[in-house]
């Protein structure tokens, strides 16, 4: 892995972080806070991004390239879309990570460090920026359990028509 000091004063993120659809309505001010606590990390094809299991405090939102989930060593999904975000369940339960995260092919992210989240100094400032993070959050948790949910439907049809082609129902 490659990786950026953190990008404090790097204001010509700013714009390609506004286009992203779930960063779009968010505010140039929070967006710095983003940047600030936030390092650009480069990874070679087959490298481990996140370890299923491990303790971390980063997110992630890829910028080029594309990775694979892996649940007990199996492939379950796929991001390969700018703006995909993961890493966020972990961010916000401080529970270990529920999957690991690989790189498939050159693979550039923005990494977020969310310990400061627990940080104390201007509470209420604070306290917004949170609450700004948590928002979108939630947007790529529901948006990730829409697929899930599509997913487990279509899979349960294909079990059901797999048990009447072979006369178990």
């Amino acid at each position: 892995m490659q990786e950026s000091p953190y990008l404090e004063g790097n204001g010509f993120l700013v714009e390609k972080l506004q286009r992203l659809p779930f960063l779009g309505s968010v505010s140039e001010k929070y967006i710095h806070d983003i940047l600030r606590h936030s390092k650009i990390r480069k990874f070679d094809d087959g490298e481990t991004i996140t370890e299923e299991k491990s303790y971390d405090s980063w997110v992630y939102i890829l910028f080029s390239g594309a990775v694979k989930i892996k649940k007990h060593g199996n492939e379950i999904a796929r991001f390969d879309e700018v703006g995909n975000m993961f890493g966020e369940l972990s961010a916000i339960d401080g529970k270990a990570r529920s999957a690991s995260v690989e790189a498939t092919g050159p693979t550039v992210c923005l990494a977020i460090d969310t310990s400061f989240m627990n940080e104390t100094a201007e509470p209420l400032e604070q306290a917004l920026f949170v609450s700004v993070l948590y928002k979108l959050f939630a947007e790529v948790i529901a948006q990730h359990l829409r697929t899930t949910n599509e997913e487990l439907v279509r899979v349960r049809s294909e079990l059901e028509a797999l048990k009447r082609s072979k006369g178990f129902m």
